[in-house]
C-alpha cells in the first residue's frame, strides 16, 4: 500500500505544556520513543496521547508486553480517565504459561518474538488505528536476546506502521545498560523522562527532548508533574520569545520620601532589590509598595517564601495597610509557597501565568533566600531567576526582591551577591542613635533614574512607614557600624503621634 502525504498539522501529545515545547505537537504517522525509569510518567503520558486522540474521532491502540489492563484501567481511574474509547490489546495471556504453550525444538527468542510481532501487526490490519502505544520496548529486547535481531523486528515495525498510517509512541524503560542508542537512530523523535531525590521534599521530574527530525522545538531540560488528568508539563522560560512591551513613566511607592529617594518612584519593568538583616522592615517596605499599586486599582501577585499567609495578613492589617479585601476581589494574589514541593520549573510557570492570565502589574518574591537554600540539589537557580527577571521585565512588570543578610549590626552578608541581577537596590540597615537602635534606607544604585545620594531614617507604626529628612550625620557607614552625631530634633519621634521636630514626612 502506497504512504500516503503526511499531514502538516501537528498531533497533539494531549499534555499542553509538551505540545508547547514540541511547538504544536508531534509529526503524524511517524515512531517516536518516550523513554524513562520506571516511575517517571510513561504509561500515563501514553494513556493521555491516545486519549487525546479519541477526543479528535482516532482510533486508539494500547499494546501492553508488561502490565495487565486491569492494572491499566486502575492507573487511568486515578486520573479520572475511562479507557473504554480505546482498544487495549494484552500480550500476556492468562494461559501463556500453560504446557501446550512450551516447545523444545527452537529457542525461545526465534519463535516468540516472531509471534508478538505479526500479533501487533494483526491487530493493528484489523483495527486500522490512528495512535498507536507499544508498552514496552523492553520485553521486544529480551525476546529477540540479539542486537542484530531486535533492530530488524523494530525497522519492520516502523515500516509497517508508516504504511498504515499511524502515529506510534513506543515506551522503553531504558533497562538496556548504557541506553537503546540503536533505537534513537530508528526513531523519528526521543523524548526522554526523568526523576531524581534531592536530600528533603518531593522528587522532581523533568523530561528533554533528545531530538526530533524536522521539528523546532524548545531544547533544555523542562520540570513537569504527575497530576490527576496526566502530565502538567512547565516548559523552560526563554525571555527573548516573548515581546517588549513600550517604557511607561514611573509609579509612586505611595510615600513621597521614598519616590523622592529612588528618583521618581518605581519604574514598570524593572526589578527593586530590598536588602537589609531580620526585621529591618523589608516586608513591610515592599507591602507598601505593593499597597499603592493595588489602591491604583493594579492587579499584584505576591509569592510568600518565608512566613505563613495569615502573620502576615494580620501584620500588615496591624500597619493600616489590609490586603484581605484585595485579596477576597481577586486583585491580590497571595500564595504562600512550599519550596520543598516546587520545582523551579513549576515556579516561573506560575510567576508566567500571573502576568499573562491575572494581568499582574507588580510581582514580589519575599524572599530570595528561602528560593535559593531551600533547592540545593537544584542547579542554575540564579540563572534560572535572571531569565524570569529578563521575561517580567519586558512585560513591563514592577518586580521587587527581598534578600535577608546575616547578622544585625557591623559585618552584614547576603548567602549570595544578587544585586547585578536588579535595576534598582535599597538597603535598609539598623544604626545606632542617642542610646536606641533605629533604622535607616537608602538606595545603593539605580538603571533608571538620578537617585538621592543620602540615607534617611524610618520607622514602622501604625500608620505604616513613616520616612524623615536625609540625615547628614552620620560616621562610620563604611565600616558596617553607621552611628548618628547629630541633633536629636532631626530623627523622628520615638512614637507615631508625639510631638517631635523632626516630624516625618511620607
Amino acid at each position: 500500500m502506497p504512504q500516503q502525504a503526511t499531514s502538516s498539522s501537528p498531533a497533539s501529545t494531549g499534555v499542553v505544556g509538551l505540545d508547547t515545547v514540541l511547538g504544536g505537537g508531534v509529526t503524524p504517522e511517524r515512531l517516536y520513543l518516550v523513554e524513562g525509569t520506571p516511575g517517571t510518567g510513561k504509561t500515563t503520558l501514553g494513556l493521555g496521547f491516545l486519549l487525546a486522540g479519541v477526543a479528535l474521532r482516532e482510533v486508539g491502540l494500547y499494546v501492553t508486553l508488561a502490565e495487565t489492563e486491569v492494572e491499566l484501567r486502575a492507573v487511568a481511574a486515578t486520573h479520572g480517565w475511562s479507557l473504554d474509547p480505546i482498544t487495549i490489546f494484552e500480550m500476556v495471556p492468562a494461559d501463556g504459561l500453560s504446557d501446550e504453550h512450551e516447545q523444545t525444538l527452537l529457542h525461545p527468542s526465534e519463535v516468540e518474538l516472531g509471534e508478538t510481532v505479526r500479533a501487533i501487526m494483526a491487530r493493528v490490519d484489523e483495527l486500522r488505528p490512528a495512535r498507536v502505544v507499544i508498552d514496552s520496548l523492553s520485553e521486544l529486547r529480551l525476546l529477540a536476546q540479539n542486537p542484530v535481531r531486535y533492530r530488524r523486528q523494530i525497522l519492520a515495525l516502523k515500516h509497517f506502521f508508516a504504511t498504515r498510517h499511524c502515529t506510534v509512541l513506543v515506551l522503553d524503560d531504558k533497562s538496556a545498560s548504557g541506553g537503546d542508542l540503536q533505537l534513537h537512530s530508528i526513531a523519528h523523535g526521543v523524548l526522554s523522562l526523568e526523576q531524581t531525590l534531592s536530600g528533603f521534599g518531593a522528587q522532581r521530574r523533568r523530561l528533554h527532548v533528545v531530538k526530533m527530525r524536522g521539528m523546532r522545538y524548545s531544547g533544555g531540560y523542562h520540570d513537569f508533574e504527575i497530576e490527576r488528568g496526566g502530565l502538567n508539563v512547565f516548559p523552560r522560560l526563554v525571555a527573548a520569545e516573548h515581546g517588549v512591551v513600550p517604557e511607561m513613566p514611573f509609579v509612586s511607592t505611595g510615600l513621597a520620601g521614598f519616590d523622592a529617594l529612588l528618583g521618581g518612584g518605581l519604574v514598570p519593568g524593572t526589578a527593586t532589590l530590598l536588602t537589609g538583616p531580620a526585621g529591618v522592615g523589608k516586608t513591610t517596605a515592599t507591602v507598601q509598595c505593593m499597597t499603592a499599586a493595588l489602591r491604583r486599582g493594579e492587579h499584584v501577585a505576591y509569592f510568600l517564601f518565608d512566613e505563613r499567609a495569615p502573620t502576615l495578613l494580620s501584620r500588615s492589617r496591624a500597619l493600616g495597610m489590609d490586603l484581605q479585601p484585595y485579596i477576597d476581589t481577586g486583585q491580590l494574589n497571595l500564595r504562600a509557597i512550599d519550596p520543598a514541593e516546587l520545582s523551579p520549573g513549576e515556579f516561573a510557570a506560575t510567576v508566567r501565568a500571573s502576568v499573562e492570565k491575572d494581568a499582574a502589574r507588580m510581582i514580589a518574591i519575599d524572599s530570595l533566600n528561602a528560593y535559593l537554600q531551600s533547592m540545593p540539589s537544584e542547579q542554575f537557580l540564579v540563572l534560572q531567576m535572571h531569565e524570569m527577571l529578563t521575561y517580567l521585565g519586558q512585560r513591563g512588570v514592577v518586580t521587587m526582591l527581598i534578600l535577608g543578610m546575616h547578622g544585625i549590626m557591623g559585618d552584614v552578608r547576603a548567602d549570595v551577591d544578587l544585586s547585578y541581577l536588579a535595576d534598582t537596590a535599597v538597603q535598609l540597615r539598623y544604626f545606632e542613635a542617642f542610646g536606641a537602635v533605629r533604622q535607616a534606607i537608602s538606595v545603593i544604585k539605580t538603571r533608571t533614574a538620578q537617585h538621592e545620594r543620602t540615607i534617611r531614617e524610618f520607622s514602622v507604626g501604625p500608620g505604616g512607614i513613616m520616612l524623615g529628612e536625609p540625615l547628614q550625620h552620620f560616621q562610620g557607614i563604611l565600616t558596617g557600624v553607621p552611628t548618628f552625631s547629630g541633633e536629636g530634633k532631626t530623627l523622628l519621634a520615638a512614637t507615631a503621634g508625639q510631638d517631635d521636630p523632626g516630624t516625618p514626612h511620607a
